[in-house]
């Protein structure tokens, strides 16, 4: 693989992997970073690796759903493998909104697909990187396998749901060679505040409510972003094609357990801190809240041999003090600052 492209590489997890390969892996190619730059694509996330890697790293403002520009930039790049990251992922928004969801998730991976069809004597991989939500919820017992049948209850979840199938289904009709990921919670440096860890660090620093659903006792597994990174490089290396890899953190946390350890952390971490507990609030549960989730990742342990670094306590550490020294990078987050920038910088 000589030359990746990473679709939604300005986004949470895709900017983390970008850092991840050209900083710290074994890969000496290419990166090219398509991404539609929406309000979660931040070109500041990959501040500094231009200058960097000059010769191995290309942003595209690009929307993955116009086909033509896609072609572009497998024409102009000579593109052999695709690490496919794009997507519409918050649960809230597309229950407001499912349109984008539709449209980005499947519309727009059935847009690569096809460029992968066309380019088919170059393409060495194309790795698709979903989401264990897509298996639906678990009772108290049990884990989510690679064989877990699909039953997504939001439209999020549904559209990855069907972005998979397309995925196997161009792997088994036109020989496509792929590889799939689902993956649980991650957490880290970079992410948009709509999601639960990012909010709670955010409004205690800001003495602000911490809202919890329901009663907080829904389960998720969560992932330190660079293990999933470090796991989908594995899987894109070594993994058999047309295979799928649950990647998880064997972390199994209540929701209203993580917010009570953000703001203990806080208050051991921040200079003069104390715990925020006094301001968790309980609102309304959302609708078609999934109970637990939790990944048995065995499969990629045994056959690729990995398992993650980071537990979820130093992970967390590591991912308070970033939103702690990096005060600036929140501040535009939080204001829309970074978007009035990209329209300066990029056509619309």
């Amino acid at each position: 693989m000589k030359n990746i492209l990473v679709t939604g590489g300005c986004g949470f997890i895709g900017s983390n992997f970008i850092r991840y390969l050209l900083d710290e892996s074994d890969f000496t190619g290419r990166i090219v970073n398509a991404d539609k730059l929406t309000y979660a694509g931040n070109p500041e996330n990959l501040s500094g690796i231009a200058e960097k890697f000059p010769k191995r790293y290309e942003f595209v403002k690009a929307d993955i759903c116009d086909p033509d520009a896609m072609s572009e930039i497998f024409e102009t790049y000579s593109i052999d493998a695709i690490c496919h990251f794009a997507a519409e992922s918050h649960v809230d928004r597309s229950i407001a909104e499912p349109d984008a969801f539709i449209k980005t998730n499947i519309t727009g991976t059935f847009n690569l697909l096809e460029m992968a069809r066309r380019y088919k004597d170059h393409i060495m991989l194309f790795h698709h990187v979903s989401t264990d939500e897509v298996y639906g919820t678990l009772g108290a017992d049990g884990f989510f396998t690679e064989d877990t049948p699909y039953s997504p209850s939001s439209p999020y979840s549904a559209s990855k749901a069907a972005s998979d199938h397309l995925v196997r289904a161009y792997h088994k009709t036109y020989s496509i060679p792929v590889t799939l990921s689902n993956c649980s919670n991650n957490y880290g440096p970079y992410q948009f505040p709509e999601k639960l860890i990012p909010l709670m660090i955010l409004n205690a620093l800001e003495e602000e409510p911490l809202p919890v659903y329901g009663d907080g006792r829904n389960i998720r597994d969560w992932l330190y972003v660079k293990d999933h990174c470090k796991a989908v490089w594995t899987i894109m290396k070594e993994g058999r094609r047309g295979e799928t890899y649950n990647i998880g953190g064997r972390c199994e946390m209540y929701n209203i357990d993580v917010v009570r350890m953000i703001c203990d952390l806080l208050g051991q971490i921040k200079p003069g801190g104390k715990s925020g507990r006094h301001l968790i609030t309980f609102v309304k549960d959302r609708p078609g809240h999934d109970l637990r989730y939790a990944i048995d990742f065995s499969k990629l342990e045994k056959e690729l041999g990995w398992t993650p670094a980071e537990s979820f306590e130093t992970g967390m550490k590591k991912t308070i003090q970033w939103y702690l020294d990096n005060p600036g990078w929140i501040s535009r987050v939080k204001s829309g600052e970074y978007l009035s920038w990209i329209e300066r910088h990029y056509d619309q």
